[in-house]
């Protein structure tokens, strides 16, 4: 069944590809770095963190370490405090719950929409106690939550929204009247990651906060630098996290073509729309009006019944697959101690049996979308 006559393999990301097509100008920006030996909190890092505001339009734009470090830098920032309760989804990567177990916060797990995968504002409101202090929405997968409902939730219940947009950089949430906002400048403060696989990725570790707050800003920037507010002054407990010069310096070249690369993204997810909307053993991702998507995956479900015997039958084409995510956060055993149980979110818990994500990246052709779609229908059909 493998078809033998394809020159490459399929491959879940193809970063060396991305990287064959602006190699000489990520070379460039490294080598400048190298000679100005501005290795830290250099030039670049500000060129970079100037030219992110601008695009996602944020007056203030925090690089530092990684993603995880800007979820924990955002908590730290606004204050809270060992027992607060912070609202996050069950279905997501456990960064969004780990920052908040290690500062003695409290995380509060919340069902998703099976559609969308994201976190149900229903569910949300009906979670909230006296020691709720934030809730933390997560774009999962490259669409945005619904933030105008969790706006209003937030309102109500004087609560911070820390959005995390780590897989999300570059799509639009669409608010009445078609006023966009980019994912991550929307709540009180958003974060994202740099991670080489994401749309936006560098060549190692790296993440940024936003937020329109400038006292906000402010505490960022001393919490993610050792907590000082000038070398050697320390006016808070901080942690070191910084973005160095030549991460920065490839992602000011690489954020050049963030929107051709989600556009890419785009294109190949309709085609495996196209290619996948008459079989019936499939759910595809859903869309919402309220938000644009940029596809960092494209997960679709499948029943948990033979989940994971087309994962058997694609990887024996030679088709990469990946489960994203193969267990709830509140069903880890991490996070035990906060006594939940098996069966407290149905629909998290259903995704993690059902979900299966295709390859997806910039570098993705036309035949190789077809092959593997082509296998998909083998499956279901012969």
């Amino acid at each position: 069944m493998i078809d033998h006559s394809r020159t490459k393999s399929l491959q879940m990301v193809d970063l060396r590809t991305q990287h064959q097509r602006i190699s000489k100008e990520v070379e460039d920006a490294v080598q400048e770095v190298i000679g100005s030996a501005a290795f830290i909190n250099g030039p670049a890092v500000r060129q970079f963190a100037e030219s992110l505001g601008e695009y996602v339009e944020s007056p203030f734009v925090i690089p530092c370490g990684n993603g995880t470090d800007a979820l924990q830098i955002a908590m730290m920032g606004l204050g809270l405090e060992p027992g607060d309760e912070v609202l996050v989804p069950a279905f997501t990567y456990v960064a969004t719950a780990e920052v908040i177990a290690l500062l003695g916060l409290r995380p509060v797990f919340v069902d998703v929409e099976a559609d969308t995968f994201n976190i149900n504002l229903e569910e949300a409101a009906n979670k909230i106690s006296e020691k709720t202090k934030a809730i933390v929405p997560v774009h999962l997968f490259g669409q945005c939550a619904n933030m105008q409902g969790l706006l209003d939730l937030a309102d109500a219940h004087d609560l911070h929204i820390i959005e995390d947009a780590a897989q999300s950089l570059g799509a639009e949430y669409i608010f009445p009247g078609d006023n966009r906002k980019k994912a991550g400048t929307i709540g009180t403060i958003g974060i994202t990651s740099f991670f080489p696989s994401k749309n936006l990725g560098c060549y190692g570790d790296g993440g940024a906060l936003f937020t329109h707050n400038p006292k906000i800003a402010g505490q960022l920037k001393s919490i993610s630098n050792h907590g000082q507010s000038q070398k050697y002054h320390h006016d808070r407990v901080g942690v070191n996290s910084r973005l160095d010069s030549l991460q920065a310096a490839i992602l000011k070249v690489k954020l050049r073509y963030l929107d051709e690369y989600c556009q890419r993204r785009n294109w190949a997810a309709q085609l495996y729309r196209q290619q996948l909307q008459h079989l019936e053993d499939i759910q595809l991702p859903e869309r919402k009006p309220y938000s644009t998507h940029v596809y960092n995956q494209f997960t679709i479900r499948v029943s948990s019944e033979v989940r994971d015997d087309l994962r058997t039958f694609l990887k024996e084409q030679g088709i990469p697959t990946m489960l994203y995510y193969p267990k709830p956060l509140h069903l880890q055993k991490a996070y035990h101690i906060y006594g939940f149980q098996e069966d407290d979110f149905p629909v998290a818990e259903s995704l993690c049996s059902e979900v299966l994500s295709l390859p997806m990246h910039t570098e993705l052709e036309e035949d190789e979308i077809s092959f593997i779609c082509e296998q998909i229908n083998h499956f279901f059909y012969e």
